[in-house]
């Protein structure tokens, strides 16, 4: 066989190996995978019953209701042009509060109920956690505690 023919033979196989691990690649991740929606996208598209997808929006002012157990929190998101009910069972995060960004992933029911299998409270730039409010980061730091010799 003639050089050129190897390299095109080689060639060939080359891309036929990456195309396979691809495909492979693919195949893997296709359960792990799941989309992002927003309340108007769920009402556009309506994902079935079941599939994981990822939900994020704003969380609808006095729309939280906690359930007597204390874990399980009902809410609703809202997009502006959409609201969706969601229910999660699990301890909220800190940040989780009335009109603030959260994203949610989890799955739709029968019903058109989105339960949430974990919860992420987002927050803006601005953000300072409850610990630190007050404390002034301007200054320069003091000295704490005694000098050993």
């Amino acid at each position: 066989m003639k050089a050129k023919h190897q390299r095109l033979t080689l060639a060939l196989l080359a891309l036929v190996a990456l195309i396979g691990a691809g495909l492979l690649a693919a195949f893997a991740l296709r359960d792990q995978a799941s989309y992002f929606y927003t309340p108007s996208d769920i009402v556009a598209k309506k994902p079935e019953a079941g599939q994981a997808i990822r939900l994020g929006g704003m969380v609808e002012v006095g729309s939280i209701k906690r359930d007597a157990d204390g874990v399980t929190v009902n809410f609703i998101v809202q997009d502006g042009d959409a609201r969706q009910a969601v229910s999660y069972t699990g301890i909220t995060p800190d940040l989780f509060v009335e009109g603030s960004g959260v994203v949610a992933d989890g799955s739709l029911t029968a019903d058109g109920q989105f339960v949430a299998e974990t919860l992420l409270a987002k927050h803006d730039e601005n953000y300072v956690p409850r610990e630190l409010e007050g404390i002034d980061m301007t200054g320069t730091p003091q000295a704490t505690g005694t000098l050993i010799e």
